[in-house]
C-alpha cells in the first residue's frame, strides 16, 4: 500500500509539501507563528514511506533533510553579511551566537534525531560554516582589542563560536601574542626600576600572570589550550633577553673564548628576591609576616617553572643561601630546608641538604668544644660568643684561594685548639681555614657613643690595625703590611669602610678621595673617624647596631665572567653525560632523535643549544665514546 502511495501520489506532491514546509520554517525565522506540527507531519510522511528498516530514512535524508540544510544555508547567507555590515563585528558576535542556538533548537524540533540519522550535527555544521567560518578573519581581527579591554563576555562568545569549528588556533595565538607584547612592554617601560629592585620585577611578573590567568579562567573556562598559550607566553617573557640579559660564554670550555651568548637575567633576579625575603634585616623581609613570606616564596617557585635555565637560578640561589647560613642571617632554617626540597633538582638538593646537616652537626660540636677547650677554662671572655663552622668541601661553594689574614691574638690562640679537638674526633681529616668567609661583631667607641658593628674578618683585620695606634693616619702600604691582605682584596675591604652607602658619617676617613676602590693607591691615607655617629630620624643615636658586611664575597677573586664560565662548563659536562647515557641505552641513533631525547632529559635544568650539543658530540667522538655510522653520516653509534 505504502509503495503504491509513494509511486502514484506522493511522488507528484512531495516537492510541493517539502517547499511548503520550508516556507513555514522560513516564516518562523522571520518571526511569524504557526502550528509546528505541520512541518513535523511532512517530515514524518517521508520517514513512513519505507517499511524496510535498512532504508527507512533514505527518502527523508535525500529529500527533507537535504532541502532543510540547503534552505537554512541559503537563508542565512543573505542575512549574515547584511547584519555584519549594518551592525559591526561586536554586535554580530551576539547575533551569531543567538542564531546558532535558535537553529540547533529548531533542528531538534523539525529534523530526525535518531541514531540512524546525522541530521542535527549536519545542520549545526552548516550553520557554523555560514556564521563563523565565513567571517573567521573579521572575528579573529577583533580578538586583540577584546583581550586588551578585558572584554570577558565577548571573548567568551568568540571562544564559543570558534570552538564550533574545531580550530581555535587564531584565538590562542592572539592571546599568546598579546601577553608577550604587554609583558615585554611593561618590562621595557620599568626596566630601570626592576633592574635594581628584584621585588618590583617579581611583582610585575606576578601581576601579569594573575591578570591573564583570571582572563583564561573567566573567558575560556581554563580550557587547557588557553592555559598552554598563557604558559608559552610567560616562558617567552621570562626567558627574553631584549630588556636585560646575562652574558654567558659561547662555549662550554674553560678559558676558551670571550664570545658570549645572551640569556635572560630572570634566574638571577628571582634568586636575589628569595635572598631579600629570607635574609634578616632587609627592608623587604621586615614588611611581611612568616605566612606572607612563605606565600611569596611559592610565587617565586611558580615563576621558576617557566625559567629555561634553572641551573643559573640554582647557582645564584646556592650562593645567597650559603651567605645566609654562614652569616647566620637566615630568618628560618626550617623554611630554607623546605624550599630546597621544593626546588626538585636532585643534583643540587643532595649538596644543599648536606649544608643543613653540617650546620646541625656544628651546633653540637661548638657546645662540646666550649666545654673542653683550654681558652674557656682560662676565662677567655670571647669564647662565650665565639663559634666555628666546619663544612664539607664537597657540599659548600669553594671560597676561592686561601688568604692568611692577620687575626686578633685571642682568635689566633683558639684556632689550634679547634684543630686538635676536631682531629681527635676525626683522624686523618684536614682543616683549611677560610677567613674571607668568616665574620664577627666589634664594639666601636666614638665621641658620641658605643656602636656594635657586624664585620667580615677582613674588615675586622683592617680595624684592628689601629688598636695600638688609634689616632694615627696609616697609608695603604702600612695597612697591607699590618693585615697581610692581598692588595685587590684590601682595596675592596677599605672601600667598604670608607664609603658605606647606609651611613651619613663613615667609620674610616681617607684622602685623596676617589670614585671606587680602584682609585685607592699606595699613598692613600686612612684614619679612624671618632666623630662617627648613627643618625636615625634626624637624631644622633648614642647606641646602635650596623651590619657592614653587605654581601659576603664567597670567591674573593672570582668575578661574574668566571661564574658564568663555570655554569657553561657544567652544562657541557651534563650534556656529555646525558648523551652517553642515551647512546648506551639506544646503541644507534640519528642526530634528530638524539637532540630530542637529550633536551627532554636536560630541560628541567637547562635547554642545551644546538651549538652546545654539536660541540659535545664532537668531543665524545674525538674521545671514542661514540662514532658516526659508516653508512649514514647523520647517525651515531655507541662505542663500548
Amino acid at each position: 500500500m505504502l509503495e503504491s502511495w509513494n509511486n502514484n501520489i506522493f511522488k507528484d506532491i512531495k516537492h510541493r509539501l517539502q517547499n511548503s514546509a520550508m516556507k513555514l520554517v522560513q516564516a518562523e525565522r522571520n518571526g511569524e507563528s504557526f502550528d509546528s506540527q505541520l512541518v513535523i507531519g511532512v517530515r514524518d510522511s517521508y520517514v513512513s514511506l519505507k517499511t524496510d528498516e535498512k532504508d527507512k530514512y533514505k527518502v527523508y535524508i535525500e529529500n527533507f533533510e537535504r532541502a532543510y540544510l540547503n534552505e537554512t544555508t541559503r537563508f542565512y547567507k543573505q542575512k549574515t553579511g547584511q547584519y555584519l555590515g549594518e551592525h559591526g563585528i561586536l554586535a554580530y558576535l551576539h547575533y551569531a551566537d543567538q542564531k546558532l542556538k535558535e537553529e540547533e533548537k529548531r533542528a531538534r524540533r523539525y529534523l530526525e534525531s535518531v541514531p540512524e540519522c546525522n541530521s542535527v550535527p549536519l545542520l549545526i555544521g552548516r550553520c557554523v560554516d555560514v556564521f563563523v567560518t565565513e567571517f573567521r578573519e573579521q572575528i579573529t581581527n577583533e580578538c586583540p582589542n577584546l583581550i586588551e579591554n578585558n572584554d570577558i563576555e565577548r571573548l567568551r562568545l568568540v571562544f564559543t563560536l570558534l570552538d564550533h569549528t574545531g580550530d581555535i588556533t587564531s584565538l590562542t595565538q592572539a592571546l599568546e601574542t598579546f601577553i608577550v607584547k604587554q609583558g615585554l612592554d611593561n618590562m621595557l617601560k620599568n626596566r630601570d626600576t626592576i633592574r635594581q629592585d628584584p621585588e618590583s620585577y617579581v611583582q610585575q611578573l606576578l601581576d601579569l600572570y594573575r591578570q591573564f590567568s583570571n582572563l583564561v579562567h573567566d573567558a575560556f573556562s581554563n580550557d587547557p589550550r588557553f592555559l598552554t598559550s598563557r604558559d608559552k607566553a610567560f616562558q617567552k617573557i621570562i626567558n627574553d633577553t631584549s630588556v636585560f640579559q646575562l652574558d654567558m660564554p659561547a662555549r662550554a670550555t674553560r678559558g676558551a673564548t670571550r664570545t658570549t651568548l645572551a640569556e635572560s637575567r630572570c634566574p638571577e633576579l628571582l634568586a636575589q628576591y628569595c635572598d631579600i625575603l629570607l635574609r634578616k634585616g632587609t627592608s623587604t623581609h621586615k614588611k611581611y609576616s612568616s605566612e606572607e613570606i612563605e606565600s611569596k616564596i611559592k610565587d617565586v617557585l611558580l615563576l621558576l617553572k617557566y625559567v629555561q635555565n634553572k641551573d643559573v637560578f640554582m647557582r645564584f640561589y646556592k650562593g645567597s643561601l650559603t651567605r645566609r647560613l654562614i652569616l647566620d642571617t637566615s630568618i628560618d632554617n626550617e623554611l630554607e630546608e623546605s624550599i630546597v626540597i621544593q626546588l626538585r633538582a636532585p643534583e643540587f638538593i643532595l649538596k644543599l641538604q648536606q649544608m643543613f646537616k653540617d650546620l646541625k652537626l656544628n651546633r653540637d660540636m661548638n657546645e662540646e668544644f666550649r666545654s673542653v677547650c683550654p681558652s674557656s677554662r682560662n676565662n677567655n671572655t670571647m669564647m662565650d660568643s665565639f663559634s666555628f663552622k666546619i663544612l664539607s668541601a664537597a657540599a659548600w661553594p669553594h671560597p676561592g684561594d686561601k688568604i692568611d689574614v692577620s687575626l686578633p691574638a685571642q682568635i689566633e690562640d683558639v684556632l689550634p685548639e679547634i684543630e686538635e679537638f676536631y682531629k681527635k674526633k676525626h683522624s686523618g681529616r684536614k682543616l683549611t681555614w677560610y677567613h674571607t668567609v668568616s665574620n664577627g661583631q666589634l664594639t666601636f667607641a666614638s665621641k658620641a657613643g658605643k656602636y656594635d658593628l657586624d664585620v667580615s674578618t677582613l674588615q675586622a683585620s683592617v680595624l684592628f690595625a689601629w688598636n695600638h695606634r688609634p689616632t694615627n693616619k696609616l697609608t695603604f702600604s702600612e695597612l697591607k703590611l699590618a693585615t697581610n691582605i692581598p692588595e685587590t682584596e684590601l682595596k675592596k675591604t677599605l672601600w667598604s669602610l670608607v664609603s658605606f652607602a647606609k651611613l651619613k658619617q663613615q667609620l674610616i676617613c681617607y684622602e685623596p678621595h676617589g670614585q671606587s676602590h680602584q682609585d685607592l693607591s699606595e699613598s692613600s691615607l686612612f684614619w679612624i673617624n671618632y666623630d662617627f655617629t648613627i643618625i636615625r630620624a634626624g637624631k644622633v643615636q648614642t647606641r646602635g647596631h650596623i651590619n657592614m658586611i653587605q654581601r659576603l664575597q664567597l670567591n674573593t677573586e672570582k668575578g661574574r665572567e668566571e661564574e658564568n664560565e663555570e655554569i657553561m662548563f657544567l652544562r657541557g659536562e651534563r650534556t656529555k653525560e646525558a648523551i652517553v647515557q642515551i647512546m648506551k641505552t639506544r646503541q644507534r641513533m640519528n642526530n634528530a632523535q638524539l637532540q630530542t631525547e637529550l633536551i627532554e632529559i636536560l630541560k628541567n635544568m637547562f635547554v642545551p643549544s644546538k651549538k652546545l650539543i654539536k660541540e659535545m658530540i664532537e668531543w665524545l667522538i674525538d674521545h671514542r665514546y661514540m662514532a658516526r655510522s659508516e653508512t649514514n653520516i647523520s647517525e651515531y653509534v655507541y662505542v663500548a
